[in-house]
């Protein structure tokens, strides 16, 4: 039975996209198109500047119109964070994008038709934010494997990306079923590891908590928050505040299906994956280390 609602809903939400790719192609376009940095020159500012980073993805828009995705609820704070940031210039900090307004060739099917459909509903909520002559990064630093349709060009990317973090001394601010590094080798070339656990939904209902934890850091250390639209905040915060906070996002998810060469989007069975069916329920292992790394627990 649960194959068959599973097949429903996939089925279902298939003819959704491709009506609303239909109706793209004679609906209006969003009218501000981003300049946004390639990958490669998003990880590079990162490295050489030591600047913060917020992501802004489908989710986020949607958020600041006051709708709720799968992981966190609707809420007016929340909403008007996210803009606040989306619409920031604060120095050494970067606001990411999802590079996908215009050429998209590069990526898979699957990822065209998601956006192409995105934008013909929201397209007229980003232009509102938007600014012409701002620099933007990329989103894709942290996801650099899955949607893209050459998948050979992960390998460089991911060793470019983990150059952000070689050496430190970081911090992980991320859900509780996240377990970032854990499992693989993303991670192994930082000199400690620390992490502050919290909600893997809702966390913004928390986050005052959160930041009053963040605040206790050592400021030499580097802070990657793995928290959906909450990182998204919390890493503007903490830059204006002096540390360095990167909004990760799924980049440990990414990796993962890298290192099995995944063609599609699947459960990791000790991870939460919010983007799959069924990927909140994880097998939970307690590994020594994973466990002395822990110094809060939010939850």
């Amino acid at each position: 039975m649960l194959f068959f609602l599973k097949l429903k809903t996939r089925i279902k939400y298939n003819l959704i996209i491709e009506w609303y790719n239909f109706l793209s192609f004679f609906g209006k376009k969003q009218r501000v198109i981003p300049h946004i940095m390639s990958i490669d020159q998003t990880v590079e500012k990162i490295v050489t500047s030591g600047a913060s980073v917020s992501r802004f993805g489908d989710g986020e828009i949607l958020l600041i119109w006051g709708k709720r995705i799968g992981f966190q609820k609707e809420d007016s704070r929340l909403s008007a964070r996210l803009a606040e940031v989306l619409r920031s210039s604060l120095p050494n900090h970067i606001v990411c994008l999802s590079d996908v307004f215009v050429q998209t060739e590069r990526y898979n099917r699957r990822a065209r038709r998601f956006w192409n459909a995105h934008f013909y509903l929201y397209g007229d909520l980003w232009d509102r934010y938007l600014q012409k002559d701002k620099e933007y990064g990329n989103t894709f630093m942290t996801r650099p494997y899955m949607d893209f349709k050459d998948k050979s060009l992960a390998a460089d990317w991911f060793i470019k990306l983990k150059s952000i973090w070689q050496g430190r001394e970081i911090v992980f601010i991320e859900g509780e079923k996240s377990r970032l590094g854990v499992g693989n080798d993303l991670f192994d070339n930082t000199q400690q590891i620390q992490r502050i656990l919290c909600r893997s939904t809702s966390a913004f209902d928390h986050y005052d908590l959160i930041l009053q934890e963040a605040l206790k850091l050592d400021k030499n250390k580097l802070i990657l928050v793995a928290l959906g639209p909450t990182a998204t905040i919390l890493a503007y915060d903490l830059c204006r505040l002096g540390y360095q906070a990167i909004d990760v996002g799924h980049v440990d998810i990414e990796y993962e299906w890298y290192l099995l060469r995944a063609q599609r989007k699947v459960n990791i069975a000790s991870k939460y994956v919010n983007e799959v069916a069924g990927g909140d329920s994880i097998v939970m292992k307690e590994e020594r280390m994973y466990q002395s790394q822990v110094i809060v627990k939010l939850v």
